[in-house]
């Protein structure tokens, strides 16, 4: 059984967007944030064999993760075919490294276009940075196909998770705050790292 420490040493060496488009606010979750969000998803019972999907999974950071952790299933979302195929050559280099099975599906699709129930989402959808409200699509899909939702978000998000949860029937059960490291990665960032306040956000089905 992997570690947590384990964990967040596996998914630093992971290949990272080539190159991010600002528009879909492509920006990959970082290792440390990444296993403790998949850490407190596992010790709450919802990773270890479930069925896992991971919308807007990028490079696959929080799928591949999942996997390590002992996922039944895990189906990776993305929009991106480029991103996606960074997500399979991350995959296959696990594969190798810890001896994974073929249990994943890289689905190369727009998260509307998404409708198969699973147990557990675990995503970082765009923040609405440079969309407003972009991140609510990915709410609503990721209630509308699971029983247990972590979602990640700036943490002055809350308010407006909890409120579109109770709509949704369901309810926050847990928030993880982190201080999210944003690296230089598009020509407007003016410093090298922005640590963003943000949130893991648990809701669970009522």
């Amino acid at each position: 059984m992997i570690t947590r420490a384990q964990l967040a040493i596996t998914l630093s060496k992971l290949e990272d967007f080539t190159n991010p488009d600002p528009s879909k606010e492509q920006y990959m979750t970082d290792s440390e944030t990444a296993s403790q969000m998949l850490w407190g998803a596992y010790m709450q019972g919802d990773i270890d064999d479930k069925i896992v999907a991971d919308l807007g999974s990028g490079t696959g950071v929080l799928g591949l993760g999942a996997l390590l952790l002992g996922a039944k299933w895990v189906m990776m979302v993305e929009v991106d075919p480029k991103a996606l195929e960074a997500a399979r050559r991350n995959y296959e280099k696990l594969k190798a490294q810890f001896g994974l099975g073929n249990n994943i599906t890289f689905m190369n699709l727009d998260i509307s276009a998404y409708s198969k129930d699973v147990d557990t989402v675990i995503q970082n959808p765009p923040f609405g940075v440079q969309n407003e409200h972009a991140d609510r699509p990915f709410l609503i899909k990721a209630m509308e196909i699971a029983k247990a939702v972590y979602s990640l978000h700036k943490i002055e998000s809350q308010g407006f998770i909890e409120k579109l949860a109770g709509e949704k029937g369901f309810h926050l059960t847990h928030t993880w705050r982190y201080s999210l490291p944003l690296k230089k990665t598009m020509e407007f960032h003016t410093r090298r790292i922005e640590r963003v306040a943000v949130g893991c956000f648990r809701l669970e089905r009522d």
